[in-house]
């Protein structure tokens, strides 16, 4: 081979032919691996990189075009007890490759060691001989490069996500070619569009799309890991959501599509572990290439595991830190996306703070990626850091999420004993949090991807997850949940109707809160998933039995029950409301500081009786009624009466002061499509159902 530009690691196609480097510290030697097909058999040939700079090996092969099968030996020596685990019998994937063609196969063959059977079981000081060759994929040479993007730049103020999965929001979509349903290509398409938009969404926040690996243990209990939460190439669309044999074009056309529509694209991306596992799991890339630099480990050749999946990405490390900006800057520069959502963020840096982290800090400085949306989930395994990112990044927050449950959902048994102050910091933007940063720094959310969907936390107290396989003992037994005297779907009238109210009123919290509100893909239409709050994991083969198992939960329905329709009707109103209301006045933190020319605060919460609440009311641990008004402009405002309590409540509407005319837009008891608003003047006495929230909006003539 002769020698490559080192300053660009992975394939990089030129004009004659193509550039390869790759990033190996303490390899002895680096083969390339070119695999063509000859009568039949995908033949392999060897080309040794003879050519280095410092730790970049690299060479330069004539007339290898894109579409070219690839991967790299790596020779150097075997000690697991130093975490140095070199071994040239393992293909290896190239850690920037864009595209992977080719299944893993769960055989002894992948694994680095002398296993005896696919999960790994062997002995893990053994270096294993065989030739993994054929049993894992393969890299793929592509030439897709920067290209321009017209994005819809939406401010974080009137930001309102939707997390998906990119096979559940569309497999179920019958207006879409049944090819095409749970692609890339799907996300595209006009009622895909048509569904988000009428939401309110503008922005789209995908479950991990990087190419991702079952789990062994997973594939060997017949599943398969459907959240995708476990990558081996950081930058490469996984193929399987392809409905062609070009994800990338495909991917790319479809974000195109949602920028038209106004829908900007959040991937999340994991960047914190591999799907190599733990010592006794595959030798697949990293491990292969220099598992001591690409991984943390302990001194003694064990993985340093913060993110309960076996290893810890070394993402510290200049030559990481270099390998995520590269990547980050592929996937907003190529493919096109707006932002990322960073899964267990604090694994990424090993300094006390965000604040001193390299990769953080590489971010910030980025020229490119520091325009971007950043998000952080603040907590890993071992360490909790909510509040502790610099701007511009953001975070779930989920201080949010559990005061609106425990607010709508606490234990009606035992007593709440907690009162309205957390629910009321989390309406106003949980400024004890971010009280230096703004309220747009709290991603607002009472249900993700991980956990009970809405319409299951009000009708299991215990979670259901029995279909992975693991005895149960998987998911969280925290759920903050409800079930209102009954476990699982009811019959009764009665407790059908209460749970449907409480969903609703759970969702104009989340939407009319101050902070960037998150919806759960098919909340707005009671997605349920049979109870499971883990629901990472799917039969490897669908039967029909297989799927009613899990209630079709893993997707999103598309034919509606009637009240399925009212709850995306609440959903469709309350983010027209916030929208018309509230975007611009919640921007920044409120102040509740009277302003001289109207003598009122720009937000204020009042007692049952109508007057602003004193220091008894925020004491009393047994509140559940809260009053609150948020200044629109000059001459409106929006009015929450919100009723958790089991009985309804008779609430006093403020004095003229306030408003002189109001007028309730959204009634969590009433069905959307039918209901006709009240008309009230100030101080007059309201009575709101039990779990009940209700929305006026306050009018003045004068200033």
């Amino acid at each position: 081979m002769l020698p490559a530009d080192p300053r660009t690691l992975g394939a990089t196609v030129t004009d004659g032919g193509t550039n390869f480097a790759v990033w190996s510290n303490a390899a002895d030697a680096v083969e390339l691996c070119l695999f063509n097909e000859v009568n039949g058999a995908l033949v392999e040939t060897r080309f040794a990189m003879s050519h280095r700079n410092g730790p970049i090996w690299h060479g330069y092969l004539a007339g290898v075009r894109p579409g070219q099968r690839y991967g790299y030996r790596v020779y150097g020596p075997w000690s697991p007890e130093h975490g140095v685990r070199f071994n040239d019998a393992k293909l290896l994937i190239d850690p920037y490759t864009h595209l992977l063609v080719g299944d893993l196969s769960y055989v002894a063959e992948i694994y680095g060691h002398v296993a005896i059977d696919g999960t790994g079981a062997g002995d893990l000081s053994l270096r294993d001989d065989r030739d993994s060759a054929g049993f894992t994929p393969y890299s793929v040479v592509t030439d897709h490069r920067v290209r321009e993007v017209h994005r819809p730049l939406i401010p974080w103020a009137k930001t309102v996500i939707y997390e998906a999965h990119v096979q559940g929001l569309t497999a179920k979509n019958l207006a879409i070619a049944e090819h095409e349903r749970g692609t890339y290509k799907a996300l595209g398409h006009a009622s895909t569009i048509a569904h988000l938009k009428s939401l309110g969404v503008t922005a789209l926040e995908l479950l991990p799309i990087a190419t991702s690996l079952t789990e062994p243990a997973i594939y060997a209990r017949g599943r398969k890991n459907y959240w995708g939460y476990n990558s081996i190439a950081f930058s490469a669309p996984h193929s399987a959501y392809a409905s062609s044999d070009d994800p990338i074009t495909e991917l790319q056309w479809s974000i195109d599509q949602l920028h038209n529509a106004g829908i900007e694209v959040i991937l999340d991306v994991v960047y914190n572990h591999t799907a190599e596992g733990g010592v006794g799991g595959p030798t697949l890339s990293y491990k292969g290439i220099d598992n001591k630099a690409y991984y943390r480990h302990d001194g003694r050749g064990n993985y340093v595991d913060v993110t309960g999946c076996g290893n810890t990405f070394a993402a510290s490390n200049p030559h990481s830190v270099r390998h995520i900006i590269d990547s980050l800057r592929w996937w907003t520069e190529v493919i096109g996306v707006d932002g990322f959502r960073f899964d267990l963020a604090t694994a990424l840096y090993t300094s006390q703070s965000a604040f001193n982290s390299s990769l953080m800090t590489a971010i910030e400085s980025d020229s490119v990626l520091r325009n971007f949306k950043m998000i952080a989930e603040p907590w890993d395994v071992t360490r909790y850091s909510l509040g502790d990112f610099p701007h511009p990044w953001r975070e779930w927050n989920d201080v949010y999420r559990d005061s609106v449950r425990q607010f709508w959902l606490g234990d009606l048994e035992r007593g709440f004993g907690e009162g309205v102050s957390d629910i009321a910091n989390s309406i106003s933007g949980s400024s004890s949090i971010f009280y230096y940063r703004g309220p747009t720094s709290s991603i607002n959310f009472i249900a993700a991807h991980d956990g009970f969907t809405l319409h299951d936390m009000v009708t299991y107290n215990e979670k259901n997850n029995a279909a992975n396989s693991e005895n149960n003992a998987d998911g969280s037994d925290s759920n903050r949940s409800w079930n209102l005297g009954v476990e699982g779907e009811s019959d009764n009238n009665e407790i059908q109707a209460t749970r449907h109210q409480i969903k609703k009123s759970m969702l104009a919290t989340l939407l009319l809160s101050s902070g960037v509100p998150m919806l759960n893909m098919g909340d707005e239409v009671s997605r349920t998933q049979g109870g499971s709050n883990n629901a990472y994991s799917l039969p490897l083969e669908f039967t029909d039995e297989s799927e009613a198992s899990f209630h079709g939960g893993w997707a999103l329905p598309w034919d509606l029950t009637p009240e399925a329709a009212d709850i995306l009707a609440t959903v469709q109103t309350l983010s027209n409301i916030r929208r018309t209301y509230l975007a611009d006045a919640a921007s920044e933190f409120f102040t509740g500081i009277v302003d001289q020319g109207t003598k009122r605060k720009d937000i204020a919460w009042f007692s049952l009786g109508g007057r602003e609440m004193s220091d008894t009311h925020w004491a009393d641990e047994e509140k559940r009624s809260i009053t609150v008004l948020v200044e629109a402009d000059p001459v409106r405002g929006l009015l929450l009466l919100m009723n958790s309590s089991t009985s309804e409540t008779v609430f006093t509407l403020p004095d003229q002061q306030w408003g002189e005319t109001f007028r309730c837009i959204f009634d969590a008891s009433q069905d959307v499509l039918t209901y006709e608003p009240m008309i009230a003047a100030p101080g007059s006495k309201i009575s709101v159902p039990k779990h009940t929230t209700q929305v006026w909006l306050v009018s003045r003539t004068r200033q």
